[in-house]
């Protein structure tokens, strides 16, 4: 088992959401953590929720400008002398048939989405490779699976899969540890901010499949799956039973998938 007292963890997207309640839980198991998020209000916020916890540092940063990424990783070494975890959270989403979708939209999704978490994690893996230490990546039901009216989404969730499996075999050998975590819904507020085909906010509310999950009950998971050295993490059951499925009957999956989506867009 890891433990995490006492070791530095990097947090993207980490003032809301999910982000936040990995911040809490990983306050909660003794690390030192770096919350970064592009919104300096939500850091404040956070900050003061924590009692302006000397084990927190927040720091603004737009993850789609690799620079930005760098200056975040020397800022944290030069606090905490160097990186044990780095979990890849922030994302956006989109809602809207691809027909009817601009491009630059799924240009964007990828730019946050995959694009972000690759300039984060070349900024940390020297550091994370040093002290062997963790890469993790909020991945998504979608990353292994088609969802209906999310092809951008889906893309840069299946592009994460492929990058961060093979980035795995290169590092592996140095201790290094590469999780994938692949949730279902979770109420966080994304399927609300998900964009439409046109770039402004989606039109339609989104449909869920099996309920919404906590964040905090998600990042209790995620913590104790990285302790345990997991290298993929289902954490509901509508994520366990997608994979099965998607891969046993992917017809059936993709059939069954799409009636009940669908009427996202009917309108």
């Amino acid at each position: 088992m890891r433990s995490f007292v006492w070791r530095c963890v990097v947090i993207t997207g980490a003032a809301g959401g999910l982000g936040r309640a990995l911040v809490d839980a990983f306050l909660q198991a003794g690390a030192q953590v770096l919350a970064l998020d592009r919104d300096a209000a939500a850091l404040a916020a956070l900050r003061q929720a924590s009692g302006e916890s000397a084990a927190l540092a927040t720091a603004v940063c737009d993850i789609t400008e690799s620079q930005a990424c760098n200056d975040a990783i020397a800022q944290v070494v030069a606090r905490w002398g160097g990186v044990d975890v780095l979990i890849n959270n922030a994302g956006i989403s989109h809602r809207s048939l691809f027909a009817a979708t601009d491009p630059a939209v799924i240009r964007k999704v990828m730019e946050v989405n995959f694009f972000g978490a690759v300039h984060m994690t070349h900024a940390a893996l020297p550091h994370i490779t040093a002290r062997r230490g963790v890469v993790a990546a909020i991945s998504s039901v979608a990353g292994y699976a088609p969802l209906l009216g999310r092809t951008g989404y889906c893309a840069s969730k299946h592009a994460l899969h492929g990058f961060f499996d093979t980035l795995r075999t290169e590092v592996q050998a140095q201790g290094v540890q590469v999780t994938l975590i692949c949730p279902s819904f979770i109420a966080t507020g994304i399927g609300a901010a998900a964009l439409g085909g046109s770039g402004a906010a989606a039109a339609s509310p989104r449909v869920t499949t099996g309920g919404e999950s906590a964040p905090e009950d998600i990042a209790r998971q995620i913590v104790a799956a990285l302790a345990q050295g997991r290298t993929q993490l289902l954490p509901d059951r509508t994520s366990r039973l997608a994979w099965w499925v998607s891969r046993l009957a992917p017809g059936f999956y993709a059939r069954t998938m799409a009636r009940r989506v669908r009427a996202e867009f009917e309108t």
